[in-house]
Order: C-alpha cells, then structure tokens, then sequence
C-alpha cells in the first residue's frame, strides 16, 4: 500500500488489491479512513471515524491534486 500523498496530516495510499476497481484513493489520518472515488468526479464511497469538516477539507485537498492522484493511480495499477 504506496502512500502517493502526504497532506495537512493526512496520508492518501492505494492498495494493490484494487486494481480492479474504477481509481480512487484511500485517506487515513490516525485511526480514521476514507475512501474516495476519483472518477467521473470525487465522491465519499466510504468514511470511518472522520468529521464532516474533515472530510470537506479532505475533497479539497483531493480536488486541488486529482491530476497527480490519477497520474499516480495509472502509475501504479500500470495503464
């Protein structure tokens, strides 16, 4: 599981075992975690312990770097 971002605490990973599933991203902080699709646009699939603020700034950051997640994801998952 790559940790492909680092930001304002929170760590976004893609496990290996996804690779078929449409791209998106895993966020923890702590012992929290989300899931987020990246495509057709981000949306919340899942979320464990994170507030709704929390999650508000987490699309923010996802939003502001969905190029690079995407890039990455295609990277990884080799297409």
């Amino acid at each position: 599981m790559p940790v492909v971002l680092r930001k304002r605490g929170y760590r976004f990973m893609f496990y290996s075992s996804d690779a078929a599933e449409p791209p998106h991203v895993h966020v923890k902080k702590g012992r929290k975690a989300a899931k987020f699709w990246l495509v057709p646009v981000v949306d919340l699939e899942s979320n464990r312990g994170f507030r709704p603020h929390e999650l508000n700034e987490i699309e923010r950051i996802i939003v502001e770097e969905i190029e690079y997640l995407l890039e990455s994801w295609n990277a990884f998952f080799g297409r």
